[in-house]
């Protein structure tokens, strides 16, 4: 539960060296006092604040309120009468941590009236042992006012984020889904009409073989030419299915560029390491979308290639000296540079568009494993 509690500062801006020295000060304060009473009133006070605390993290419903006015009762008392108003920081960091608005801005309100008030009265009552540290007095107070919500905004943010990985993860899940049904479909729709047509032809051609030779060769014959078309379209959907490395789709994007007339000034030596099949696929995918939008709407003479991989990512520049086209608002999902943008996603990658005579494309992309020299 400790080694939890100290995380949970470390992770808030604040190492827990800085915790344990706020808390030890409540008792240089205290020990400066002159009647025993205090100084034992104090200390008991002192030790009910980090109890209730520590309590307070684990309550829900109701129970934060109650405890944590009790919290800020304390704090104003040890700031009133022992000139110790660091408190307020403990408090500060466990309102801006209260997940719902309306108790977060309840709360966050009756701490800094609280805070407030006892600094003034302490002002008032102890001047001079409070006015020697109205520099960390002003800090505290700025802290109260502002640190709350930067601490409940950064936490939302978190939460955010953490359901937005969560849906990209299950997104991730149904697509895979998604294509394991669209095999299945793709070889159900190949293979399963021509196989029962071969097995219903293999066993009439038994049955002719002997009654009518010629019918049952007739049979076979078929039964040959079927299995022969189903291979075909087996080797077609596996053919769609293959990656192509990126060596092998510029070889097809340096066809497409000459049949367009526009000059290749060709791409940069390049060699690729502990890149998965995925990643490269991705990469190919975009290099193929690119020159597309080259040859079709960009009007480009020239285009260049760039491919390099570094510690820490792949970055691919496609350019050209043409003009950069708007997508339309009618353009298929999934095509374009929309589609690209989609597909990087798959891999943290991103795309970048550069629009300064012609049109350059930044593709960068994470190694998957980072190089070793």
């Amino acid at each position: 539960m400790f080694k939890r509690y100290i995380t949970f500062h470390k992770n808030h801006g604040m190492s827990p060296y800085i915790w344990t020295i706020l808390y030890v000060l409540p008792f240089y304060y205290i020990f400066q006092l002159d009647s025993t009473t205090e100084i034992v009133v104090g200390i008991l006070l002192t030790v009910l604040f980090f109890a209730i605390y520590q309590v307070a993290f684990y309550s829900k419903g109701w129970l934060v309120y109650i405890w944590t006015i009790i919290l800020i009762g304390i704090s104003g008392v040890t700031t009133s009468f022992f000139s110790y108003i660091y408190f307020a920081f403990f408090l500060v960091h466990f309102i801006g941590n209260i997940k719902k608005q309306s108790t977060f801005l309840i709360l966050y309100i009756v701490h800094l009236l609280s805070t407030t008030v006892s600094i003034y009265f302490s002002i008032t009552q102890h001047g001079s042992l409070f006015l020697k540290q109205l520099p960390f007095v002003i800090i505290v107070w700025i802290s109260v006012i502002l640190l709350p919500f930067n601490i409940h905004n950064k936490n939302q943010r978190g939460q955010l984020e953490e359901k937005l990985q969560d849906a990209n993860k299950r997104l991730a899940e149904l697509s895979k889904i998604e294509e394991r049904q669209r095999i299945a479909r793709d070889l159900h729709d190949t293979l399963g009409q021509k196989l029962s047509l071969i097995g219903l032809k293999s066993d009439l051609a038994r049955k002719l073989v002997n009654k009518n030779p010629e019918q049952a060769r007739k049979e076979l014959k078929d039964v040959q030419q079927t299995a022969r078309t189903a291979l075909n379209e087996v080797r077609k959907l596996v053919s769609s299915m293959r990656v192509v490395s990126l060596k092998d789709e510029i070889v097809l994007v340096t066809q497409i560029l000459n049949a367009a007339k526009i000059d290749f000034e060709g791409v940069n030596h390049f060699k690729l390491t502990n890149v998965n099949l995925l990643t490269e696929n991705i990469l190919g995918m975009c290099l193929k979308e690119a020159v597309t939008n080259i040859v079709k709407h960009s009007g480009a003479t020239i285009c260049s290639i760039s491919i390099e991989q570094t510690w820490k990512e792949i970055i691919m520049t496609v350019k050209d000296n043409g003009t950069f086209k708007e997508p339309c608002e009618s353009e298929v999902k999934g095509s374009g540079l929309a589609g690209m943008k989609e597909r990087l996603e798959f891999v943290n990658g991103s795309l970048e568009i550069l629009k300064n005579k012609g049109t350059t494309l930044i593709i960068r992309v994470p190694n998957d494993v980072k190089q070793v020299d």
